[in-house]
């Protein structure tokens, strides 16, 4: 087969537990998810960049089941079809399972391919000298190479691992002598001086046929249950997957093989880790700061403030991060943002709901946001997307009213069908079976208010599977 009849396909990972950027990115709803440069979210942007240098048409997106559709959704407002793009893993087994698994999809279809691998929420300042990299990886993943991109450092930055550089390739690539963890600041201002060293970026080029040999040499029984999951006609067993090692790429191949090279790289790239990296990466205004939202400063500068909807007042202050969400205010010293993931592993042992999701919810079918809740009673926004419905359920405990405020409403209340406009309500009590669903062409939005001694999600009894709400 010859280099031009080898097609590319770009493989985009956006799993993760949204905890860096806690409260914004949260593990339902995770920083890829969200828009925090510019009007798009950091899925879409890096989807943006790639095209039109590679085709949409080849995208594919490895993601949690959880996430599957508001990924597509996300696809589709950029107008990508997101059909036959977005590969689920029943559970995160980290780079290395994600990668074999979509390599194997890719393969169901084509001889061979090249494989351009990028986590789904980093960014890049540079996209013309980002696509002159990604031509020279192409080129080099075409003679055989795994090539990963190493990102010339511009400080003796501690929260990265670096990719030492020995011995010229071609296309500017060298050889890998070795991976370094994340070094002390001190060994990192060495790494910089050398000259030779990169951040790792967690971004690869490789031919399918190449990593399938590499992971028979270094890990045959991962790609032996893998390939018998992947050609099974049940599909992929949670089960199986599930028991297959948490392991990165980076260890099961890329540390091992003879086959590596960095291509150096400088196009502004960060991976957003933390508050902090977000406030390096984003343009500053007066006194340094970056704001977003309904925000007055006074004598305040080196904060990064982002509000949602409550006005934040900032009086004297400095290297300060404040990020408010509906139901949450985080406030930290700049410097020592990035400890909020330890922050969010005390809230998930805690039961804090908070961990997890916001209180707008996106599900297949629309989004629904808690307005308010106590002990017997809740109220939620609701919106339908046209042609949407929820699933047919039941309640043991509670019952439901439900006001229309816009849009028009098809609904199932025991034995009744009913269409309600616009200031109509309903009222569904509790065990009477009741489906909600949208048969416009405008989002449908409602008012809902729960009323009973156990509104938990465990009342729900579901008599369909299309994803009914939570």
């Amino acid at each position: 087969m010859s280099k031009q009849e080898i097609k590319v396909y770009p493989v985009l990972l956006a799993g993760g537990t949204g905890s860096r950027l806690w409260p914004i990115s949260r593990e339902l709803y995770p920083k890829q998810l969200v828009n925090l440069v510019g009007a798009d979210s950091l899925i879409q942007n890096t989807i943006k960049r790639l095209i039109p240098e590679l085709e949409a048409e080849r995208v594919r997106i490895v993601c949690g089941e959880e996430h599957f559709y508001e990924i597509a959704r996300h696809l589709e407002e950029i107008d990508v079809p997101s059909e036959g793009k977005i590969i689920a893993e029943p559970c995160g087994r980290n780079t290395a399972p994600a990668i074999l698994l979509t390599a194997l999809n890719i393969l169901k279809t084509e001889k061979d391919a090249v494989l351009l691998i990028f986590p789904s929420d980093h960014v890049i300042k540079d996209a013309a000298a980002f696509r002159e990299r990604l031509k020279k990886a192409i080129s080099l993943a075409g003679e055989n190479y795994i090539v990963t991109f190493g990102i010339k450092p511009s400080s003796p930055e501690t929260s990265y691992g670096y990719i030492e550089g020995a011995g010229h390739v071609n296309n500017d690539a060298l050889k890998i002598k070795r991976f370094v963890e994340k070094p002390d600041e001190k060994t990192a201002g060495h790494y910089v001086k050398a000259g030779n060293f990169f951040w790792n970026s967690g971004m690869f080029a490789f031919k399918a046929s190449v990593l399938i040999r590499e992971f028979r040499a270094f890990e045959p029984a991962i790609l032996k249950k893998m390939q018998e999951m992947v050609s099974g006609e049940a599909g992929i067993s949670a089960e199986k997957y599930c028991e297959l090692p948490d392991i990165s790429i980076d260890y099961a191949i890329m540390e091992k093989t003879k086959k590596g090279v960095v291509l150096p790289s400088d196009f502004g790239w960060s991976d957003i880790g933390s508050w902090k990296s977000l406030y390096d990466f984003l343009p500053k205004g007066e006194n340094n700061n970056v704001v977003e939202g309904d925000v007055i400063l006074r004598e305040t500068k080196n904060c990064f403030i982002r509000g949602d909807n409550r006005l934040i007042v900032a009086n004297d202050i400095e290297d300060v991060v404040i990020v408010e969400t509906p139901d949450t205010v985080f406030v930290s010293g700049l410097q020592n943002s990035k400890n909020v993931k330890s922050i969010v592993s005390e809230l998930k042992r805690q039961g804090r709901k908070e961990y997890k999701a916001h209180t707008k919810v996106y599900r297949p079918w629309g989004t629904y946001t808690i307005l308010e809740e106590n002990r017997n009673s809740k109220i939620k926004r609701i919106v339908v997307y046209p042609g949407a419905k929820l699933s047919l359920q039941m309640h043991h405990h509670r019952s439901e009213h439900w006001i229309v405020v816009h849009g028009t409403a098809k609904i199932v209340n025991g034995d009744s069908t009913m269409f309600l406009e616009e200031n109509q309500s309903t009222y569904v009590p509790k065990t009477t079976h009741h489906r909600l669903e949208n048969p416009g062409k405008i989002p449908l939005h409602l008012i809902e208010v729960q009323i009973g001694n156990y509104l938990e999600e465990d009342d729900i009894v579901r008599f369909d599977d299309d994803f009914g709400r939570e």
